[in-house]
Formats: C-alpha cells, sequence, structure tokens
C-alpha cells in the first residue's frame, strides 16, 4: 500500500496536486472523496505570489474517518472473494475534502483526468489513472460539485449520504448515483413525525447548503400540507460569523415553539449547539435529520437530550469492527491514524479507551453501511436496485444508566404501507427533559368536535380559536374548519357533535292529556247513551212525549257521535284517521245542531198551532221533520265530499314550528274547506239561536225553547273562542284545542236541553204529569 507519507518528497514536482489519503493499486481504480476534516485552510491571496496549496485544518470527523476505512474494507473483501470479480482486482484512491467545495472539485478534476502524483519513466505503465467510478462526497453541496465536473466524462459518482433530492435530477447529473434514500422520503417522515405527535407549532434550523436549504424546503412544503405552521425558518453555515451564529441562537432562545427541526449537517449543527450551551435556552423538543441525529460525536451536547429524529436502519458488517482496530504496519504511519497507534504503543488501558471510541465502538453501523453497499453496487453494476429505499429507523437520544447520552433505536418509519401506518414505535422516547410525556407544541389547542376553527386575523393557519357551532349544526372532527347542519329530520345533542333523530310529538293516550280527554269523551259518549236509556224506560210519560222523543233521540245518537268523534283526534295521525277526524266531527255536529234546530221549529210551530184557525202543524209534521234534519245534514255531507276529494286532509311532519322537535298533525289539505265545515255548523247554531231567542218567551208552559237558547249560547261561545286559541296553539296543543271544543259544546247541549228533563223523571217524578206541563214556566 503506497500511503502520504510515502509521498512527501514529491510534492514539490506537482505543485497543487493532491495526494491520496489511503491508495492502493489495482485493475480497476474505485475514486474515494470523503470529509475527514472539517475545514479547510484560509488562503488570502495577494495576486503577487503563487497561491498556497489547498490543505485541510481543523479536527479530524472520526466518523468520516470510518467511511473511508469501510470503503478499503469493502474492496478487499471484494478482492478477496472467489465469486465476485474473480480474477480481478479493485484499487483505490481515497481523498479527503475537507468538508469544502473548492477541494471536492480539485480533487474530482484529479480523478476525473488522471493525474498521476509521479512521473514513469520506464515502459512498465500504471493502471492508478484508471477510476471506473467515484465513492462520495457525504455533504450534497460538494457532490453537486462535483458531479458537474465528472458528469461530461460520464464517470459514476455514487454517494453514500448525499441526500438533496435535486441530485435526482438526470437531467443535471446523469451520471449521480446514492445508496441512501433522497430527502424527499426524509422530509416527508419529519413531517408525518411532527403531526403524529400534534405539534403544529415549530420552529424550523437548517444548514446554509443545498443538503439543508432543499430538504427544509422540502419538509416544509409536507409539512404545510399537513397543517403544521413554522414560527421561524434560519439558515446558517459552519464558516458564517459569530454574530450571524449567535443571532439564530437568540431566535431559538425567544421563540415560543417547544419543537424545533433541524436538517443541517453535523459540523453546522455543531457549531450552534456551541453557542447555544454558552447561554442555554429554554427546553427544546429537538427534531432531527440523518445527517446529524446518528452522529455519535453529537451525543456530547446534553442540551439535545430526548431529541428524535430518522437514521437509516443499522445493520452489521462482519469483521469490520475488527478491522478498524487492527492496523497494518503501512497504515500506522498514516497521519489521521497515527493517534491510535501512538496511544496503544504508551499503554494498553489508552488502546482499550480507543477501541471505546465513536470511531470503533460500533457493532452496527447505519451510513457506514452505505458506503459498504456503495463499494458492492459498483462491483455489482446494479445501481438501480438501490435507489428507492425507504426504510428508517426511528432514533432517540436517551441517557444511559451511566449518565452518557447514547443512541437508541425506537421505531421504523416505512412509506410503502398505507397511509397512518407508516410509524411502528416500539420502544418508549426520552423527550426533553428525560419526560416520557410527548411534548405539546401548538399556537392553539386542538377544537374539539362540536366546534369549528376560525384563524386569528393577522397569525399564521395554525393560530385559530375555536367556536360553538350555530344551533341546528355539528362538527364530528377534530379542528374542523366547517359546521355542517344536520338533516332535516335530526337535531344535534348539547355537545353538537353527533345528529340525533328529532323527536316526534302528537297527542297520544300514553300521555296524561291524551288520557284525561278520552276519558271526558268516553264518559260524555256513556252519559249520552244513559239518557238514551232513561229516555226510552220514560218513552210514555208527559215529559218525553212532549218533548218530541223522535227527536230527542236522534239528538242524542248525534252526541253519542259528537263525543266519539274526538277519539279520532288522539293518537299517531295516519292518512285515514286525518280524513275521518275533521269529516266525522264535521257531519255528526251538523246532525246535532240540525236536531236542535227541529225543536225549536217545532216549538214555533206548536205556538202558531194554538191559534184560533191555525193548521200550520201539518205543515211541519214528523215526515217534515226528518226532511229537515236530512237536509242540513246532506248539505254538511255534500262539502266533506268535496273536500275529500279535491284536497282531502293528511299526516304532516311539521319541521317548522321547533326546531328541535317534530310535530305530527294532520294537515288541512283545503283551508277553506276546513273553514267551510265550521262556517256551516256556525251557521246553523247562529239560525238555531235566533229562533231560540224568539221562542224563549213565547206563552205556553210546553217551551224547551230557553233551555235551547243557553245551549246555544255555550255553543257559539266555544267555537267563537276555538277560533283564535286554535289559531296560536303550538304543536299538539292544537289539536287539544279543538278536542276541547267538541267536549265542551257536546257536554253544553247535553246538560243545558237533557238535564232539567233527567232530573225530573228521576227524582221529581210527580212533576212528570200532563198538568204541570201545562202549568206556565215550568222550567
Amino acid at each position: 500500500m503506497q500511503t502520504l507519507g510515502g509521498w512527501r518528497s514529491q510534492l514539490s514536482l506537482l505543485g497543487t496536486t493532491r495526494l491520496p489519503v489511503f491508495s492502493m493499486d489495482g485493475d480497476y481504480i474505485i475514486g474515494g472523496v470523503f470529509s475527514i476534516h472539517h475545514y479547510i485552510h484560509t488562503v488570502k491571496h495577494n495576486y503577487t505570489t503563487m497561491p498556497e496549496p489547498l490543505r485541510c485544518t481543523g479536527s479530524i470527523d472520526t466518523r468520516e474517518l470510518r467511511f473511508s476505512r469501510a470503503m478499503i474494507f469493502a474492496i478487499e473483501e471484494i478482492n478477496n472473494s472467489t465469486k465476485l470479480l474473480p480474477g480481478i482486482r479493485l484499487g483505490y484512491q481515497i481523498h479527503d475534502s475537507c468538508a469544502s467545495v473548492p477541494m471536492a472539485v480539485q480533487v474530482a478534476f484529479q480523478l476525473s483526468n488522471g493525474l498521476d502524483p509521479v512521473f514513469y519513466t520506464g515502459d512498465n505503465c500504471s493502471q492508478s489513472d484508471t477510476v471506473m467510478a467515484i465513492i462520495g462526497e457525504s455533504g450534497s453541496t460538494p457532490s453537486i460539485s462535483m458531479s458537474r465536473v465528472i458528469g461530461p466524462f460520464n464517470i459514476p459518482q455514487v454517494s453514500h449520504f448525499a441526500t438533496c433530492a435535486c441530485l435526482s435530477n438526470k437531467q443535471e447529473y446523469p451520471s449521480f448515483f446514492r445508496t441512501i434514500p433522497n430527502d424527499q422520503f426524509q422530509a416527508d417522515a419529519l413531517a408525518k413525525l411532527v403531526k403524529h405527535f400534534s405539534w403544529t407549532w415549530i420552529g424550523a434550523v437548517r444548514s446554509d447548503s443545498e443538503y439543508g436549504n432543499n430538504g427544509m424546503a422540502s419538509f416544509l412544503d409536507a409539512a404545510h400540507k399537513e397543517g403544521i405552521c413554522v414560527e421561524y425558518s434560519e439558515s446558517f453555515y459552519r464558516t458564517d460569523p459569530r454574530s450571524k451564529i449567535q443571532r439564530v441562537a437568540d431566535v431559538i432562545r425567544r421563540s415560543t415553539a417547544t419543537v424545533v427541526v433541524a436538517f443541517a449537517a453535523s459540523g453546522d449543527l455543531m457549531i450552534l449547539f456551541e453557542e447555544l450551551t454558552q447561554k442555554p435556552s429554554p427546553p427544546r423538543q429537538w427534531i432531527g435529520s440523518e445527517a446529524w441525529v446518528t452522529d455519535p460525536n453529537m451525543l456530547r451536547f446534553t442540551l439535545c437530550t430526548g431529541t428524535i429524529g430518522f437514521g437509516i436502519q443499522q445493520s452489521v458488517i462482519p469483521g469490520l469492527r475488527d478491522f478498524l482496530l487492527d492496523l497494518s504496519p503501512t497504515e500506522k504511519v498514516v497521519p489521521v491514524l497515527v493517534f491510535f497507534f501512538l496511544d496503544c504503543q504508551k499503554s494498553e488501558a489508552l488502546c482499550v479507551k480507543k477501541s471505546q471510541h465513536p470511531y470503533t465502538n460500533k457493532q452496527k453501523f447505519r451510513i457506514t453501511n452505505m458506503v459498504y453497499k456503495a463499494v458492492y453496487a459498483i462491483a455489482h453494476a446494479v445501481h438501480n436496485t438501490v435507489l428507492n429505499i425507504q426504510i428508517y429507523e426511528l432514533v432517540n437520544w436517551q441517557k444511559s444508566k451511566s449518565g452518557s447520552i447514547e443512541l437508541v433505536t425506537v421505531g421504523l418509519y416505512d412509506a410503502s404501507l398505507p397511509v397512518g401506518q407508516e410509524f411502528h414505535i416500539n420502544k418508549n422516547i426520552t423527550w426533553v427533559e428525560d419526560s416520557t410525556q410527548v411534548p405539546s407544541s401548538v399556537c392553539s389547542d386542538s377544537c374539539p368536535p362540536g366546534t369549528r376553527k376560525v384563524l386569528q386575523k393577522g397569525k399564521p393557519i395554525c393560530c385559530y380559536d375555536c367556536i360553538p357551532c350555530p344551533e341546528g349544526e355539528i362538527s364530528n372532527a377534530t379542528d374542523s374548519p366547517d359546521c355542517f347542519p344536520c338533516p332535516k329530520e335530526f337535531w344535534p345533542n348539547a355537545e353538537r357533535n353527533i345528529c340525533f333523530p328529532k323527536p316526534v310529538e302528537f297527542l297520544s293516550y300514553n300521555e296524561v292529556l291524551g288520557i284525561i280527554l278520552a276519558a271526558f269523551s268516553v264518559g260524555g259518549a256513556c252519559l249520552a247513551v244513559i239518557t238514551a236509556a232513561v229516555f226510552f224506560r220514560h218513552r210514555t210519560s208527559p215529559i218525553v212525549r212532549a218533548n218530541n222523543s223522535e227527536l230527542s233521540f236522534l239528538l242524542l245518537f248525534s252526541l253519542t257521535l259528537c263525543f266519539l268523534c274526538s277519539l279520532t283526534f288522539i293518537g299517531t295521525p295516519s292518512e285515514w284517521s286525518c280524513m275521518l277526524r275533521h269529516t266525522a266531527f264535521g257531519i255528526t255536529f251538523v246532525l246535532c245542531i240540525s236536531c236542535v234546530l227541529g225543536k225549536t221549529i217545532v216549538v214555533l210551530m206548536a205556538f202558531k198551532a194554538t191559534l184560533p184557525g191555525s193548521n200550520v202543524m201539518k205543515w211541519f209534521g214528523p215526515p217534515q221533520q226528518r226532511m229537515t234534519v236530512v237536509s242540513f245534514t246532506f248539505i254538511q255531507v255534500l262539502i266533506c265530499t268535496i273536500w275529500l276529494v279535491l284536497r282531502p286532509p293528511f299526516p304532516l311532519k311539521n319541521l317548522t314550528i321547533y326546531k328541535e322537535r317534530i310535530i305530527l298533525e294532520c294537515a288541512l289539505g283545503s283551508v277553506v274547506g276546513f273553514w267551510a265545515v265550521l262556517g256551516y255548523i256556525g251557521l246553523l247554531a247562529v239560525f238555531c239561536f235566533v229562533l231560540a231567542v224568539l221562542a224563549r218567551k213565547l206563552p205556553d208552559n210546553f217551551n224547551e225553547a230557553k233551555l235551547i237558547t243557553f245551549s246555544m249560547l255555550i255553543f257559539c261561545a266555544v267555537w267563537i273562542t276555538f277560533i283564535p286559541a286554535y289559531v296560536s296553539s303550538p304543536g299538539k296543543f292544537t289539536v287539544a284545542v279543538e278536542i276541547f271544543a267538541i267536549l265542551a259544546s257536546s257536554f253544553g247541549l247535553i246538560l243545558c236541553i237533557f238535564a232539567p228533563k233527567c232530573f225530573i223523571i228521576l227524582f221529581k217524578p210527580e212533576k212528570n204529569t200532563k198538568k204541570h206541563l201545562m202549568n206556565k214556566n215550568q222550567y
């Protein structure tokens, strides 16, 4: 193996030509570019002397060193294989880019043009200038610069850690490949992670590079789609002046967002954490991208305890750890490995300590495995099989029992699973300040069902007020932007998050009012039947014979029907009951009034018949009386028939009277028909009342006109009062008012006309004589 130490004497011959950190000859050479050092030496140009060669400074990034050593391990493993590339030996040239674009570009030119570090004068030429592919760089920005240099030469570049989604553009980077998912997958996963824990108010920081800027842009776009608001988004770079780093740190300290998403390289974020350590900020829950969240060098920052983020799945690479610890004699002179060799020479304890260093203290590997895969990808030429890997591990910074911070895999994220099932968290997560509770980071708490979100004026969409849904509307989801009305026959519950069917209300036999009205209805009918029975038992008595027994029995029959027809108004309205209730009521009442009218006319005719030479009774005898009753009743039957034929009553669910319940009632169908029926009854009642008033003072003992007058007075008073009460009563009380009017007028008729007669028949039989009836003012 040819090392850097063996080439120092030849450096003057090469000007600014860089020597590889590690190299080995072979049939085909694979180039490697890693950011082993953190910084590049700043060169000041005076334009009078030759510029100094580019060189690296600063501390060594042990993770990047491990990447380069893993590449060597994989190549040696392939060279020792009898199945993969038999008879062909792979070589390598591994360079340090110093995490710098200028250095990465210089190395890319050197690898692409085959510039050898030595001059060969003999015939045996080396194959070391044949670079078949390049592995690297770790950062997206240096990788972009390298790809623009080597792309025109169609030299494949396979990166193990450059995740910028922009590098997937094959028009600009046709020869670029990678063994790690691009940042679009990670950005989507981070947005879903933030949404998963209901954080809607966050801060964001990023590296001011292609990796940070493009990755954060993808994250912010995904976060916006998830309804997440960002309080601030700051960028910085490791070479920025300290004043800018301090400004970013102050923004974090002053912010109200508890959660901070950092899409940054570890070298950049290390500078920010060091600044935050100088003056600690309030506790922050950090969400990390893969570039830094799995870097063991970052675990020294205790202020980030509880950090959570995604890491590439860990894999075991058999033999790699032993390879990292076992340095060959030629490797012990390589400058970047000297510190291991010297410590092991000094004491065994220091050597053991080095074995516990993050560089070597690994059984499973993440990004190192991506380097390992890149080597094998080149060897197998199966680039496309590893481009769409989407499985991440969810990693968490947790304190161990000894108090140190360690990286713990707590779950998986698999983008190939259905939406909402991508996360599999199988271990407890330690949050900021060692809390086991998921920290809250929202501008406004979620709006519960029954409310809707109203954005606060001049603030982001994550800042809103929760307004209760208006009457008749609900929202059944958390953070609902709108309320929606319940269907017509439904009404919200008290919380206004569920629509329930509205209760249906009608006058039923199961409620007190219905029972009372039904009892009076049946009682009135029984009273009419009993009265008829009394009259029939004493049908030969003078008082019964003197009151026109035929009309009296017909009147009692019609009153019985009047009492019973009120029962049709109680119960569930149906098509038949709606048609029956009004027509039965109208016809039976007209029959009743017709009988009373006939009795009144008989009284008047009886008086006229007592005058000398009068034969008027022969013109209003029993046949004429029957014809009068039938004629008046027939007119009402005709009115009801026309009503039922043209626009009959029908059951209706009334949704307008009450918003919260349904009134099941009988619609009139034709309002004209209904008032025509009532108007005809009223017309007959008024006519009967007038005749009864005229006959109340006739000079004869046989005069029941006074009782008829009083009964008609009650009847008219009831129905005149009924009209405003009927119109103004809501819901089922409209039906109750109508039943009350029917029962009141019916009881008025039976009590005024028949009660005095029954009293004489049952309790004053001595007055039930023809002689007594002929006396004046018997009533």
